[in-house]
């Protein structure tokens, strides 16, 4: 026997970052309804994979909600006046971003309590960069502090989990964005690595992390500095 599907929109968590953003452009799914099958995963999965900073959900998912209404605006007016083509590239793709870089207005923490209360004034250049190329920031995945560890295992919230196994570790720094990913709640995170902080949680969730050459990605006019600095994506 086969199984078989009704004609209808297709699953978000069933699409890569550029099949999501092809179904974007075709219409045949919108950043409000992206973003709410999105939310709904980080709720659900979220807590569970230790992959997302509970302090800073409320602030993103406002900011979130904020861009996915801009992308509805866009697609109108694109649609209205012929330049679907020179939309953003990723609009209305859900992309988190990893709690040591700074998006304004969102509480950073980088998994220290010895930063609760801190709210990022400006946004740091690779978010920047994420903004400019229409992505939904659905939240901030969790680090451990400081982002120094191979494992994550944050003061501010739970322990990041690999879905394959939850009673193993999503490796570090960047090991809430490998969960999440991995878990499918979104297809793509920002990620960073200094010495393995993306390759390592790659590895434990069964990813393929992506580290470019120091450069290669331009850290604007507010870099983030430290370990783990350098801005990646997995």
């Amino acid at each position: 026997m086969r199984s078989f599907r009704l004609p209808g929109p297709p699953d978000v968590s069933d699409l890569s970052a550029l099949d999501l953003a092809a179904a974007v452009r075709s219409g045949d799914l919108g950043p409000t309804e992206v973003l709410a099958s999105t939310l709904e995963a980080v709720h659900d999965l979220g807590p569970r994979l230790g992959a997302f900073v509970p302090a800073a959900q409320d602030a993103a998912e406002a900011l979130a909600v904020a861009q996915a209404r801009a992308a509805e605006d866009a697609l109108v007016a694109a649609r209205r006046d012929g330049s679907v083509d020179d939309l953003p590239p990723f609009l209305g793709v859900p992309l988190p971003i990893k709690d040591l870089s700074m998006v304004a207005g969102v509480p950073l923490a980088a998994g220290s309590a010895a930063m609760a209360g801190f709210v990022a004034p400006v946004d740091d250049g690779v978010v920047s960069l994420l903004r400019e190329a229409g992505t939904l920031m659905v939240g901030k995945t969790a680090t451990p502090e400081l982002g120094l560890p191979p494992y994550t295992e944050p003061d501010t919230g739970p322990p990041a989990r690999t879905p394959w196994d939850l009673d193993r570790s999503a490796g570090g720094s960047s090991g809430g964005a490998a969960a999440a990913v991995s878990a499918r709640i979104v297809p793509a995170a920002h990620g960073s690595d200094g010495g393995g902080s993306l390759r390592i949680p790659a590895s434990a969730c069964g990813l393929v992390g992506l580290k470019p050459s120091r450069g290669r990605v331009s850290p604007g006019r507010t870099p983030s500095t430290g370990p783990g600095s350098r801005p990646t994506a997995s």
